[in-house]
């Protein structure tokens, strides 16, 4: 793209890591530390010192960049890695109200994908449901694990804060906002400052000693938790560990420090061995703790997922396929446009690359289509307006601000239940929606002002769900019946070389490491 002399600009938040430099060929070891946006762009002027670049060091959902900012660009391209469905899902939306066409990509290992999104005459973004994985409460995992899946979750956490690449929502320290223990009375002035720092910046304060890790990890971070005296009312409380035999070897010598300085480039990869028996023996020593069944190596491999690697070689070769496609846009020739699927062995074209036309929009989908709605299921009587907020609306819809408003059933909205100018609902955010008359078959609106989304949500009322669960249609992976028909249905069409082309194009990829930019020309 630097050879060409349109004007263009690049976004991106993050900043350069040790992790980030096997994956692609911008950025050197001198560059840790400093901006992704800022080191793309001198490496491009490399290329061309003529062309316009334009550098921020900011987040693209950053309200600055409303619907007339996105406007003004013939194209954007999306380079976006596996933690970015949030700013995925927003440029999508953005993308669409600003009827300019957006060029996703994804990869994942030696598997790659290229799309072209343009609205009204092909599939956006959300038009297909993703099988989402599972997740837990974050006070589950940081402070009442009761099964040997919340205790692997915490270590592969507990990994990533000490190795890999920081992530606050991450914290494997206790949480002291749980809404069921929120007494901190009992607490010293220095436990209350010990866990006002993240993990990372904890271990980086004593220098990863091992002796020390351990013993706030499995003895003081317990201890902690054990003053939250209301956690345990009806839980079994978990038992801080005896380090003065936990921290002995076979010979009875203390453990010494470590050497962390070839760990910073290990990803959290099920293939890596170290990794792999860093989280399982953290996730058992915590499971003792806790009075849980302990598992082997084995399983909790298979329970821990396996985490593909991004490959540099790969990464170039879709960064090719978007230029491909962009060219096409650039030059007005959207109707040559193609999804572009990667494959390492390819079982029906042998090929390694496979074009394939775009797919029409779907008429359901609860972004793009004349009027978006999902039905989703929840307790009313355990879903607080914090978790419809929060959780459901900004995690999982994907919306920036919301305002939600009630309908009376004559299809007049009568009540506002959150709203995005601060303050305006925060003395109802803990009631529960059954507070507000809201019941199966109730209808709320949600309106994302900077997105300029409106949704119309359908509830169905489940007393089973417990905890803030809920479940959005589309969230599910298919059943098996259902995967066998979209096989066949796959294998029946042709693609944009007459050839077959394979079920999997059905499920994009999203682990496309790029480095997180954005770029819009």
């Amino acid at each position: 793209m630097a050879v060409n002399s349109n004007k263009r600009i690049t976004i991106d938040l993050d900043t350069i890591d040790v992790s980030n430099l096997n994956r692609q060929f911008l950025f050197r070891k001198e560059h840790v530390g400093q901006s992704k946006a800022k080191i793309a762009k001198e490496n491009a002027l490399r290329f061309n010192p003529n062309v316009d670049i334009v550098a921020k060091h900011d987040s693209i959902i950053n309200p600055d960049y409303d619907v007339d900012y996105f406007r003004q660009f013939t194209i954007v391209l999306n380079a976006l890695d596996n933690r970015g469905q949030l700013a995925r899902n927003h440029v999508n939306r953005m993308c669409l109200a600003a009827d300019v066409p957006l060029i996703e990509s994804g990869s994942a290992g030696y598997l790659g994908q290229v799309t072209v999104i343009k609205k009204g005459e092909s599939e956006c973004y959300e038009c297909q449901p993703k099988p989402t994985q599972k997740s837990y409460p974050s006070c589950t995992i940081r402070n009442t694990p009761t099964e040997p899946i919340h205790c692997i979750v915490w270590a592969k956490h507990l990994f990533n804060q000490l190795f890999a690449e920081f992530d606050e929502d991450n914290e494997v320290a206790p949480d002291a906002e749980d809404p069921e223990a929120t007494d901190t009375s009992k607490h010293t002035n220095q436990d209350l400052e010990n866990h006002k720092i993240s993990t990372r910046s904890w271990a980086e304060s004593v220098n990863y000693n091992p002796h020390m890790l351990l013993k706030k990890l499995f003895h003081d971070d317990i201890k902690y938790l054990l003053k939250m005296d209301k956690l345990w009312r009806k839980r079994r409380p978990p038992v801080p560990l005896d380090l003065d035999n936990l921290l002995k070897n076979n010979d009875g010598e203390t453990v010494e420090n470590n050497d962390r300085s070839n760990s910073a480039g290990i990803s959290d990869n099920t293939d890596d061995d170290m990794a792999m028996h860093f989280v399982a023996s953290s996730a058992n020593i915590r499971a003792h703790a806790f009075g849980i069944p302990l598992k082997s190596l084995f399983d909790i491999k298979s329970m821990a997922g396996n985490i593909i690697p991004a490959i540099a070689t790969t990464n170039a070769i879709v960064a090719g396929l978007i230029v491909t496609e962009a060219l096409k846009i650039l030059r007005g020739r959207i109707d040559l446009c193609r999804t572009v699927v990667m494959y390492k062995n390819n079982p029906i074209t042998k090929k390694l690359i496979v074009p394939c036309f775009l797919e029409k929009p779907n008429e359901r989908c609860y972004v793009c289509s004349a009027k978006p709605e999902a039905h989703i299921r929840i307790n009313v009587d355990d879903l607080t307006v914090k978790h419809l907020g929060e959780e459901v609306l900004k995690k999982r819809i994907g919306m920036i601000a919301p305002d939600v408003e009630i309908e009376d059933g004559t299809g007049k909205w009568i009540i506002v239940l959150i709203s995005s100018e601060e303050g305006e609902t925060e003395d109802i955010i803990d009631y529960k929606l059954s507070h507000f008359g809201i019941r199966n078959g109730s209808i709320l609106k949600a309106d994302d002002f900077l997105q300029n989304y409106t949704l119309q949500l359908k509830i169905i009322h489940d007393n089973s769900l417990i905890d803030g669960e809920f479940e959005i249609e589309g969230d599910l992976p298919p059943t098996e019946k259902e995967s066998d028909s979209r096989t066949d249905t796959a294998q029946s069409k042709r693609t944009a070389n007459e050839l077959d082309y394979p079920n999997a194009k059905r499920s994009r990829l999203e682990s496309v490491d790029s480095d997180d930019e954005l770029i819009l020309i």
